[in-house]
């Protein structure tokens, strides 16, 4: 049976009334093209930069298409080659590893490539590319690649230089774009960033923030920097802008009924919020997503009583974050809640009663740059006023520390260890040995689950714990060893968590080998 094909438009348009168009026709220098899966979000990526193609820049329009995986890279090939030939203007898609890019008779060029890590930005470090794409920003763990390339966001066209001698050049409206003789000259290049994104993957903390929580879908938003102009040899302030479009499947009526019947049947509920729905307020990450309940592991702040053990972990920081959590663990007591409510954990439950993320804002991975006496410093200061106060009934006990506050660079420098000692503040070793990465999840999430069946040692977290409480449940797992969490994410509270639930378990477990052992 033959199917009948929707009608293609020459040169590809954008469906009326939809996202695509507001994507396409975005004036801002960052565009986040984002929401469920199916509204053309790539189609609409590779026409915005289509759409400067002949415009009289010529060599100068030069764009870069970024995957985090290189086998993704046949997707964004494949779309391209559907709409870019139809325009009939000579585009050449040049396949060989060392090119795999389209360029055109008029001098432009528009590169497909993959970049993973923070070594691969060197590839790319003096270029020039107006404009960049990103498919799929989720896919990052952070955001140092994409404010690295941002370094490459930039043209030397100069309108007064560069703009053709003789001859004139209009739009298809008769409108015209350059006439040196009649004093008309070329319009500057614009800057633009093009990213398209569900919400699910290892970068939605970082996306979410920078896109979806300054400003409302479709709003843009402004950011004012003072800067020094050589040309005018004056300062300026220059006025940057980003805006978050949301498309979905519902938008686009060339869509197979059978692709709209798998979004919505999906088991995974996460997922299914962020493919079908593109709904932001999901928990995606991939390492405890599945366990992880607010309702459940989130408790309102209360007093810790006197005769509640309490200790503190420390992930070290200083040009990336630091964090130091404060665990109470449970004697299987009431505690006392807000509101007179009564609350009995099981004997031996984690709960993290408060904490200090040394960050210039959750989300950067940017740390304070704190010295190690500072930081021992203000731990006085903190624990001081939360006893003080009645949060804490005594003062914590030394818990266990990032081996790293051990090390010696130089030969007769004190250790951080050392220096956070003589202000009276002192560390346990923690579990770093072969395999306690690993450990540690599977404790975590057996504790997550714990604290959902009711039954044994669980893990909780007061509510004005908001570090952990944000980055923890979109832990992603590690790429190429899934058992383990990405490392290259922000995972500082999950390090200082992670020391504090393995704290005493090594020696056990080595007791139970050696007891078993063949």
């Amino acid at each position: 049976m033959l199917l009948s094909q929707p009608k293609i438009e020459i040169g590809w348009r954008p469906i009326p009334d939809s996202s695509q168009e507001l994507a396409l026709n975005s004036p801002c220098h960052h565009t986040l093209y984002t929401g469920a899966r199916g509204p053309g979000k790539t189609d609409t990526q590779l026409m915005f930069f289509r759409k400067n193609v002949g415009m009289g820049w010529g060599k100068f329009w030069r764009g870069i298409i970024f995957d985090r995986e290189y086998k993704m890279l046949d997707d964004l090939v494949s779309k391209s080659k559907r709409w870019f030939y139809e325009f009939g203007d000579g585009s050449v898609w040049l396949t060989a590893k060392s090119d795999y890019k389209w360029v055109w008779p008029t001098g432009e060029e528009l590169l497909i490539r993959s970049i993973d890590k923070e070594d691969d930005y060197w590839n790319y470090h003096g270029q020039e590319f107006p404009f960049i794409g990103w498919n799929e920003l989720c896919k990052y763990p952070n955001d140092k690649l994409y404010n690295m390339m941002m370094s490459c966001n930039r043209s030397s066209f100069t309108p007064e230089k560069d703009t053709p001698q003789t001859g004139r050049l209009t739009r298809p409206d008769g409108s015209i774009i350059y006439d040196r003789a009649a004093g008309l000259l070329m319009p500057r290049i614009p800057l633009r960033v093009f990213a398209t994104t569900n919400p699910y993957g290892p970068g939605h903390n970082w996306v979410k923030r920078r896109f979806i929580t300054p400003a409302p879908y479709g709003v843009p938003i402004k950011r004012e920097f003072e800067i020094f102009n050589p040309a005018t040899k004056q300062d300026e302030i220059v006025v940057k802008t980003q805006v978050t479009i949301f498309g979905t499947w519902r938008e686009n009526i060339y869509l197979a009924p059978e692709y709209i019947a798998e979004l919505t049947s999906m088991e995974d509920e996460n997922m299914r919020k962020a493919w079908e729905e593109g709904d932001w307020n999901i928990v995606a990450g991939g390492a405890i997503d599945d366990l992880w309940k607010p309702n459940i592991h989130v408790v309102p702040r209360f007093n810790v009583p006197a005769d509640t053990y309490i200790d503190r972990s420390f992930d070290w920081g200083s040009t990336t974050p630091f964090h130091i959590g404060w665990w109470m663990e449970t004697n299987g007591e009431e505690y006392d809640l807000p509101g007179g409510r009564k609350w009995c954990p099981e004997p031996g439950s984690l709960v993290l009663c408060h904490e200090w993320y040394g960050a210039k804002e959750i989300g950067t991975n940017k740390g304070l740059k704190l010295s190690a006496t500072d930081i021992a410093t203000h731990i006085i200061e903190i624990e001081t006023e939360l006893m003080q106060k009645g949060w804490f009934g005594k003062q914590p006990e030394p818990g266990p520390a990032d081996n790293q506050i051990r090390n010696v660079n130089d030969t007769g420098t004190d250790t951080i260890e050392k220096f956070m000692a003589d202000e009276g503040v002192l560390w346990e070793a923690s579990d770093k040995s072969r395999g306690s990465r690993k450990v540690g999840l599977q404790l975590f999430r057996d504790r997550l689950s714990a604290a959902i069946k009711g039954e044994g040692p669980a893990i909780y977290f007061m509510d004005h714990c908001r570090a952990a409480i944000d980055i923890l449940p979109s832990l992603p797992r590690d790429p190429d060893d899934p058992d383990d969490v990405d490392s290259e994410t922000e995972d500082h509270p999950w390090d200082s968590t992670r020391f504090r639930v393995l704290k005493g378990v090594n020696r056990f477990v080595t007791e139970l080998d050696f007891r078993f052992a063949t």
